[in-house]
């Protein structure tokens, strides 16, 4: 219990009137302290206190993470990130920026050829993103493509932009070269434009897959045209995937193409995106492989002779005695069996010099059944089946 000094110093603090005797100088007592409580409450409110504050539009944004002038590459803060936590970075997969670095290099000059035209291609952007937000966000009209991995039994997106289709036909089909925005229509694609759109998508899936070529064997197929999102949902909206952008250029003309894959898709092949780049190799480095090699040919292994193997009963083993015999069906000249481990080497002859006994190998070693082949195809099957 604080003493009658110690109430006098709280009800200063408070801003109370009290009286000698340690209670509110008012009379009603208790009513009195209730009154100056309502009267602080509403003298608050009144002032506009900090418990009637609002908030402006720029602290909304920073609360809930939305930066308009931030770039896309921004880091996401507030309930944004929150919400963003489950995604996974791409940058955890480094080897998946050094394939789509090859994709530009190689449908930079696979364009050129396509057209016959100074085609340059740059990557804007590799990100993570939601699949369903990825979908609300297409600008349309645009032909979406439903390409599928036939090796990771899996499906990705691959969405052309209006303009670089308009562009691209235009090139094709001998088209005025018409400085900046070209006007987008609203009515649906023809057939020609569609069939034009898909041979493009296919000249860039074939640089795809030589892009993956060295990290893995896929082909991509275009399974179908869409030009309404809706019908081009290839996994739940709340998938994780990698959207990779990029820019097409065409002197001063062009547009955008996204692929989209989502992380189910890349799941086979995800042990590969995750080594580190080690020059053309892509993660084999030459110095350790030959320095294992040389360690394996220096180490030790033991050797065993075997004269001769024969079943027996368990009851004869258990009732043997010291003095018993077991007879060999083996004569002193008989080859025996050179064993490494379970691994059958080859065939010796068994004799003795001076006081140890002694093996002479009769002939070649036995072929290895397993080579290096044999392991990277077990490898490659064991990653086909995840």
């Amino acid at each position: 219990m604080a003493g009658p000094g110690e109430q006098d110093k709280l009800s200063d603090d408070w801003g109370l009137d009290v009286g000698a005797a340690g209670t509110p100088a008012a009379a009603g007592g208790e009513d009195a302290m209730s009154a100056e409580w309502a009267a602080m409450l509403e003298a608050d409110g009144g002032e506009g206190g900090a418990s009637d504050r609002v908030l402006n539009q720029d602290e909304i944004d920073s609360l809930l993470g939305f930066d308009p002038n931030a770039g896309g590459g921004a880091e996401l803060t507030g309930v944004q990130a929150l919400i963003n936590s489950a995604l996974v970075s791409y940058e955890r997969l480094p080897m998946l920026e050094i394939v789509f670095d090859r994709l530009v290099r190689l449908a930079t000059t696979s364009l050129r050829n396509f057209t016959s035209d100074n085609v340059e291609v740059a990557l804007d952007s590799i990100s993570s993103v939601r699949f369903g937000d990825y979908l609300n966000s297409i600008p349309l009209p645009a032909i979406l493509s439903v390409i599928k991995a036939e090796e990771w039994d899996n499906f990705g997106l691959l969405t052309v932009d209006s303009a670089l289709i308009y562009s691209m036909i235009d090139v094709l089909l001998g088209g005025r070269r018409v400085g900046g925005t070209i006007r987008v229509e609203g009515r649906p694609y023809t057939t020609i434009e569609m069939a034009l759109a898909r041979r493009m998508i296919e000249v860039i899936l074939e640089d795809t897959h030589r892009a993956f070529e060295p990290v893995t064997d896929v082909n991509f197929k275009v399974e179908r045209l869409e030009t309404n999102p809706r019908f081009a949902a290839i996994s739940r909206p709340a998938n994780a995937a990698i959207l990779i952008e990029l820019r097409i250029e065409m002197d001063d003309r062009g547009g955008k193409i996204e692929i989209l894959l989502p992380y189910a898709t890349i799941e086979p092949i995800r042990e590969q995106l995750l080594q580190m780049y080690m020059g053309e190799k892509f993660g084999r480095d030459p110095i350790w492989e030959g320095h294992l090699a040389t360690e394996i040919f220096a180490a030790d292994i033991e050797i065993d002779a075997i004269l001769h193997e024969m079943d027996l009963p368990l009851s004869r083993v258990l009732t043997m005695a010291p003095g018993e015999t077991v007879m060999f069906d083996r004569a002193p000249g008989d080859p025996i069996r050179l064993r490494c481990g379970d691994v059958e080497i080859t065939e010796a002859i068994m004799g003795h010099i001076g006081s140890h006994v002694s093996v002479r190998v009769s002939r070649p070693l036995n072929a290895p059944k397993v080579t290096m082949a044999a392991f990277e195809a077990i490898d490659e099957n064991k990653m086909e089946g995840r």
